[in-house]
């Protein structure tokens, strides 16, 4: 049977690595890490997450949840693993990443169907292909994708937020709690009121940033990754109704909803590690100490990974893809994870799924699947594929890619009704639908 090449050993070329070993064919899995680096990646285990922990929420009436309970019911690899490897997070799927990697990682290794090879691919390679080499592709793989899509490689920035040890933090001042007491108290918040808000925001404003190259000043950010001093800029209250919304989160010992809060989620599975949500920077390290610094209970915090920023690269897929995710020009040529323009890990994974089964098909003689365009995955593959985009962007999976449903005029304001109903329709048209 025919092997399949896999470039990239992320989160998407795992899930397609593993997909393709269940059903009997041969891969071989290409990663460049340890030998060449990405600049935001820190290790060389395979599916190492960057810039959070957290595979967003659980919960099927949320876009992302559903997403999720459509991998599992689809067959996904990552899932299981990541389930098995969750940490406290209220209602979302958080994971203790290294544990993560490293179970993933360990599967791959033992996985007589897969040969994992350390080394950078630089060319698109003949034969069956699957290239996953993420946001962060090398230049030289980058030049030759440009080449074989007769088209400018579009860009924008991914920024990391911070990790601080558990044990620094004042819990004088900080509080565990999730927003509206939903799920399980797994976050550390840390309050302000409008003084000491005020002065976190001076000094934010005022911090001098890492300078960037020229190619970079041309890029884009992406917004639902800005960095902390880019929401600052947009205004003094900007925070307070974005990663510092004080809405939801009222300390028990005072009663009070205090001005702003600053939540920390947490990073590995012994607790010891908690990384600051929506807190990703390109302030420069000194800055960044003086910041953390300035937020109550983290005055004292050991800070053991800065942020950092870095430039994302994904092709210009409307032109390039099919729904299946197999390249318009050339027959057993797939793409999958953030390289197509679909933002977020959990997207990342679910794309390498169908990314395997359809390579998977498309070896054995049959048809590359369609999912149905009412499921979050069968949506977001029509929408990153759709011809008629002229300005294309990342995005996330969301209920605006799927087709609406019909409620009664009185329940048409009912989001929490809508939403279900979504729901139900996708689950329904995946009971018995054959990969």
């Amino acid at each position: 049977m025919n092997s399949v090449t896999i470039i990239g050993a992320g989160l998407a070329g795992s899930e397609a690595a593993l997909q393709l070993s269940k059903r009997g064919i041969k891969v071989k899995l290409y990663e460049m890490r340890p030998n060449k680096t990405t600049g935001a990646h820190v290790g060389s285990d395979c599916a190492e997450f960057v810039c959070s922990n957290s595979l967003g929420s659980s919960d099927v009436t949320n876009a992302s949840g559903l997403l999720k309970k459509e991998m599992e019911m689809l067959g996904g690899e990552l899932i299981k693993i990541a389930i098995e490897n969750a940490v406290p997070a209220g209602n979302a799927l958080a994971i203790a990443r290294e544990d993560f990697s490293q179970a993933v990682t360990k599967r791959i290794e033992e996985d007589p169907n897969i040969e994992l090879i350390r080394e950078e691919i630089t060319e698109i390679p003949d034969g069956n292909v699957i290239i996953a080499s993420g946001p962060l592709t090398s230049d030289a793989l980058a030049e030759n994708i440009k080449e074989f899509t007769k088209s400018e490689h579009l860009h924008f920035f991914d920024a990391i937020a911070p990790i601080v040890e558990v044990d620094s933090i004042n819990f004088d001042k900080a509080f565990w709690a999730s927003r509206y007491n939903k799920g399980e108290a797994s976050y550390i918040n840390c309050p302000m009121n409008k003084e000491e808000y005020e002065n976190f925001y001076n000094i934010l404003i005022n911090a001098p940033r890492i300078e960037q190259h020229e190619i970079d000043k041309k890029s884009k950010f992406f917004e639902s990754c800005l960095p902390v001093e880019v929401l600052a800029s947009r205004g003094v209250d900007t925070l307070r109704f974005g990663p510092m919304k004080p809405v939801g989160l009222v300390d028990d010992r005072t009663g009070i909803e205090n001005y702003a809060v600053v939540q920390l989620r947490q990073d590995n599975s012994a607790k010891t590690l908690f990384n600051l949500v929506g807190f990703q920077t390109n302030l420069k390290w000194g800055a960044q100490k003086e910041l953390l610094q300035a937020i109550p209970g983290l005055e004292n915090c050991n800070i053991v990974r800065y942020g950092v920023m870095h430039r994302n690269t994904f092709i210009n897929s409307p032109t390039v893809l099919h729904p299946t995710l197999e390249a318009r020009e050339r027959q057993g040529l797939f793409f999958a994870g953030q390289l197509t323009g679909t933002e977020g890990y959990t997207e990342s994974i679910a794309t390498g799924m169908l990314a395997g089964i359809n390579m998977a098909k498309r070896i054995t003689g049959d048809e590359p699947i369609l999912l149905p365009e009412v499921t979050i995955l069968g949506a977001l593959t029509r929408y990153i594929s759709n011809s008629e985009h002229t300005q294309f962007q990342p995005i996330n999976s969301n209920w605006a890619l799927v087709p609406p449903v019909e409620l009664p005029k009185k329940e048409r304001k009912n989001k929490k009704l809508k939403n279900e109903l979504l729901a139900k329709r996708a689950l329904k048209s995946l009971e018995n639908f054959m990969i």
